[in-house]
């Protein structure tokens, strides 16, 4: 059914509601703007999520001051990366990234990771960022590391990448489609292929363990990159992706 077509319908049951009991048609605008007249809405957050977001205030000599909570955290240098990494994530990652290195160069940056991966080249670009910047990067796995979301968690500086015990780690190969004529399906194959030599190859980076040759380590990422490759934080830990497994924030940690 196209996206029309769901609108049309939506507004017909809307139209029959509010006919018959209108406080029901008001509860069907509510769960779904489109079902009738939401043009009181219109430059306004959503009711369902406009709470959804905490505010701090905190007493400051000029009087109160309140923030979101997550910008009260990029206070604090930390930096949340939740849900499918893609470009508007990761453009306001890098972002973030780049300010906190620009005010203070020597602190660490705390990046907390829950994520089932997205685009490749929006991880790319938050992954060369963590590279590029000075600041020492820390990373922690909360809930889950999945696809891009793993590389970035195994991109921190090394001894200061984390997984909480019940978090969990997967890694598998690149996935994508073509179509069209079959010299462009070719290209995008190779392309595809080399994207999987690629971080294949940052994996294999990051995450060697001692004494491991880089042919070894290349051989057992592409071993475990054929399927979906799912890792508890112990486990993930074993394989070299995470250096600790925290169950309390160490003393010695500010963040």
């Amino acid at each position: 059914m196209s996206f029309a077509l769901k609108n049309a319908c939506l507004r017909n049951v809307a139209k029959i509601l509010k006919q018959s009991t209108p406080s029901v048609s008001r509860h069907a605008r509510q769960i779904h703007p489109l079902a009738g007249d939401w043009s009181a809405l219109r430059g306004h957050a959503h009711p369902v999520t406009s709470n959804l977001v905490p505010i701090v205030i905190e007493q400051t000599g000029r009087g109160e001051r309140s923030y979101d909570i997550f910008s009260r955290l990029l206070r604090e240098r930390v930096i949340m990366l939740y849900g499918p990494i893609m470009d508007t994530d990761s453009a306001l990652v890098v972002a973030q990234l780049l300010f906190l290195e620009a005010e203070e160069t020597s602190k660490p940056i705390h990046v907390y990771i829950n994520s089932p991966g997205g685009s490749v080249t929006a991880g790319l670009a938050i992954y060369d960022t963590m590279q590029y910047v000075s600041s020492p990067i820390h990373t922690y796995c909360v809930g889950q590391a999945c696809s891009m979301g793993s590389l970035l968690l195994a991109a921190g500086e090394k001894g200061k990448r984390h997984a909480l015990p019940h978090s969990s780690i997967m890694i598998h190969q690149p996935s994508g489609g073509a179509s069209g004529q079959a010299t462009d399906i070719a290209i995008h194959a190779k392309e595809i292929l080399r994207v999987r030599e690629v971080l294949t190859g940052i994996y294999q980076k990051h995450c060697a363990h001692e004494g491991e040759s880089v042919q070894d380590g290349l051989d057992r990422f592409q071993k475990a990159l054929e399927r979906d490759y799912f890792m508890t934080a112990e486990e993930a830990l074993q394989f070299g992706i995470v250096d600790r497994v925290l169950e309390r924030r160490p003393k010695v940690e500010s963040v």
